[in-house]
This record gives C-alpha cells, sequence and structure tokens, in this order.
C-alpha cells in the first residue's frame, strides 16, 4: 500500500471537507483503514511544500505523482485512494 501526501492550509473549507469525506472513506470500506495519509500544510511546512508543483489545496499525491488538486469529491479521494492501493 502507498502512501497518500495531502497539501492543506488550516483555513481551506475544501480541506476541511476533505478530511470528513476521508474518515467516511475510511470507516466504510476496511481496504483503506491501513492508508497512511500525511497531512502538509504548506503555512507550517513551506519547506515541504515548494518542493511539489500545486497551487490550489487540497492536493494528493500518491507515489510522487499529483493525482488531484482543488476542491475534492468523495469519488475523487476514492480514485486517490484506489490508486494508493495499487
Amino acid at each position: 500500500m502507498k502512501p497518500v501526501l495531502m497539501f492543506i492550509t488550516s483555513w481551506c473549507p475544501y480541506c476541511k471537507r476533505a478530511d470528513v469525506m476521508i474518515a467516511d472513506l475510511k470507516k466504510s470500506n476496511p481496504e483503506y483503514a491501513n492508508i497512511e495519509v500525511t497531512v502538509v500544510d504548506e503555512e507550517l511546512h513551506p519547506e515541504i511544500s515548494k518542493k511539489y508543483d500545486y497551487y490550489y489545496v487540497p492536493t494528493f499525491y500518491v507515489d510522487e505523482v499529483k493525482l488531484h488538486e482543488g476542491v475534492p469529491t468523495k469519488e475523487i479521494i476514492r480514485k486517490v485512494f484506489d490508486e494508493a492501493c495499487k
């Protein structure tokens, strides 16, 4: 299982919504429960976020590949998790 890297900001409403969707998906699908999601707040850790190419948050990376940037949906996060399970 591959880890997921998620970039956020503390004030972003879409990032907060993504957290809820992630929790729901992990609760409803046992396969997703073991996926490690590393959350990086770009304001607290600019030294990490500057190494990645994105503009909007939340942004999801799996294996250093950007899979989604911007407003998430549950289906988008499901696709990110499916990629992490490969």
